[in-house]
């Protein structure tokens, strides 16, 4: 089965730190958003990627030509028209499944449960504001009865978290083709609901089914809370600690230097940063950044940007400086 992850997106949300890299590769727990999400695909024995790239292409693109055992391409969306225009560019027009998760968000589940469903299958959450999220109803068996994008007047909470399994890609790539065709638009969008939608008038059926978790990664206090979660099931210490006191769960590269310093919980230190004289906690400090006599808490120190001195929460970017 081949995976789609769409990963065009520029995340704007997430400046300064995406001036330098697409969102999809902003670092959580010591890894890039995407790689968290190829790692439980190859998990899942899946190997066959079509990564959708777009801004900063080359960063996803040189990300993945490091990992073994993955097969990828590497489609390019030149003009962001919307998650179904994205899609597209990764379907083939053959009878074979295909699962489709979004790049910029980590979802715990089964994959090998949900990839061996029969149907063609979103995962769904509950949330608390469905007018943010591509909403479905269901019958009491799981049926999709039906789904629409960010509704005024949602017909319930269960949000499509961004993870789809389609048992026939190439009905789904009709549908997209059919909505460019006749410019059906969602908020000046292709959206991929509408093209779900289109399938559904086709009589094909759709089932829900509810993940694990959910953990969002478009504003940098989610991106954070991100990092927190996955720290808790992955943490890891292997740097380089010299008179200083570490409190998990954290994770430390193994080329990261940290001296006379107090670090964690709830921080990652990418690789080759170094640390010297400073407390930090619940914090993400990326490759090559230098931080030095500073007190952190809830700060994004982006990658070979350099700190002292500083007693707050920060979010400095890539190759900044601050005294």
């Amino acid at each position: 089965m081949k995976a789609i992850i769409p990963a065009a997106g520029i995340g704007t949300r997430l400046r300064p730190h995406t001036l330098t890299r697409p969102k999809v590769m902003l670092t959580v727990a010591g890894k890039p958003i995407i790689g968290h999400i190829a790692d439980t695909l190859m998990e899942a024995g899946i190997h066959q990627l079509s990564v959708i790239v777009g801004y900063k292409k080359e960063r996803v693109m040189d990300y993945f030509s490091k990992i073994s055992g993955l097969d990828c391409e590497f489609p390019e969306q030149k003009e962001m028209k919307g998650l179904g225009h994205a899609v597209l560019y990764g379907l083939e027009a053959v009878d074979e499944p295909v699962l489709i998760i979004l790049g910029d968000t980590i979802i715990n589940t089964d994959y090998k449960a949900f990839i061996s469903r029969d149907t063609h299958t979103l995962g769904v959450v509950q949330v608390d504001d469905p007018r943010r999220f591509g909403i479905v109803e269901t019958d009491k068996n799981g049926r999709i009865l039906s789904m629409v994008e960010k509704p005024e007047n949602p017909p319930g909470n269960l949000a499509i978290a961004g993870l789809y399994l389609i048992r026939n890609q190439g009905l789904l790539k009709e549908s997209i083709e059919k909505l460019i065709r006749d410019n059906i638009k969602t908020r000046q969008e292709y959206q991929l609901t509408d093209a779900l939608k289109i399938m559904m008038e086709q009589n094909e059926i759709f089932t829900a089914s509810e993940i694990d978790s959910w953990l969002d990664c478009g504003k940098m206090e989610t991106l954070l809370e991100t990092n927190r979660q996955i720290l808790e099931k992955k943490g890891n210490c292997a740097g380089n600690t010299i008179n200083s006191v570490i409190i998990p769960p954290v994770f430390i590269a193994p080329d990261a230097e940290i001296n006379e310093s107090v670090i964690g919980p709830y921080v990652s230190v990418s690789s080759k940063a170094v640390i010297h004289k400073s407390v930090i906690r619940d914090s993400i400090i990326y490759e090559e950044a230098v931080v030095r006599e500073s007190l952190l808490s809830g700060a994004v120190i982006g990658q070979n940007a350099s700190i002292k001195g500083e007693l707050k929460a920060l979010n400095l970017g890539d190759y900044s400086e601050t005294f």
